[in-house]
């Protein structure tokens, strides 16, 4: 059940991504953590990290593929940062629509499809717009996948997904029963994509802090110490290289000599 090792390392590993969302590559998230410190330790605004933030991440997509990524899922706003100070939300939301103001064209050239995933009432009418346009343009591209997280949170996606099955099973159309893990799943605003293989955090922090919290069961997970702004492709391939070393086990025993076979393992 274990992915092959390596597998990252051929640049043409991330070549086919199906109409429906799902991938027969490598799905890696990342939680982009550090701008705000970033800025601080340079005696720069906040606002400032984010813009740098923005060139990471560019960078970052734009070398996923070579290094046999498929799909990348990236935590762009989160339901809790709406406590953040209003000038700041203000900042985030202007960065969301300058960067596919900017480079939708080439995400569009590249085979990129875009997807965004999370809550979308309460999002102002202009965002909304900009982040429907760039689903539309990039919707028959099958090379990669950039799949945003924004105004996202995993236990809100949960409670999404169990109001959705509670209202299907009020109007008779299911009924308790019938809901299983892959049934739930399909509920939850990620779904058709699968789930993610590697989950990265940046800046040194341990913790998902509300991300992906259904989909991690058996994602890898590593964590960097290095700011968002000034991560990139090298540290991405350093990223996979760990994750590469790791065998997944998904429960079951290692069919690795010597290794730990604990049945009663968590895998």
């Amino acid at each position: 059940m274990s992915r092959p090792r390596g597998v990252y390392e051929d640049p043409t590993a991330a070549a086919s991504i199906d109409p429906d969302g799902s991938a027969d590559g490598l799905h890696v998230a990342i939680i982009m953590d550090g701008n705000g410190r970033w800025a601080k330790e340079r005696g720069l605004p906040r606002a400032l990290g984010h813009r740098e933030g923005v060139a990471a991440l560019r960078r970052t997509v734009e070398g996923a593929a070579a290094l046999g990524i498929s799909r990348l899922t990236v935590f762009g706003f989160s339901t809790e940062n709406w406590r953040r100070p209003p000038r700041e939300v203000s900042e985030l939301m202007g960065l969301l629509k300058a960067y596919f103001r900017s480079d939708i064209d080439r995400l569009e050239r590249d085979g990129v499809r875009v997807r965004i995933v999370g809550r979308r009432t309460g999002l102002d009418a202009d965002i909304l717009d900009i982040v429907e346009r760039a689903e539309r343009r990039t919707a028959a591209n099958h090379r990669f996948v950039l799949q945003v997280a924004f105004n996202y949170g995993g236990q809100a996606d949960i409670v999404d997904a169990a109001r959705a099955f509670a209202d299907q099973v009020e109007r008779g159309i299911a009924r308790p029963e019938d809901l299983t893990e892959g049934l739930f799943e399909s509920l939850l605003s990620t779904a058709p994509a699968p789930a993610p293989d590697l989950i990265i955090r940046t800046s040194g922090e341990q913790r998902l802090s509300n991300f992906l919290l259904w989909e991690c069961a058996y994602a890898e997970l590593v964590f960097q110490e290095v700011y968002w702004p000034d991560y990139g492709p090298d540290h991405l391939r350093a990223a996979l290289d760990e994750f590469g070393r790791r065998e997944r086990r998904y429960g079951a025993v290692s069919d690795v000599p010597n290794a730990e076979d604990n049945i009663l393992a968590a895998g």
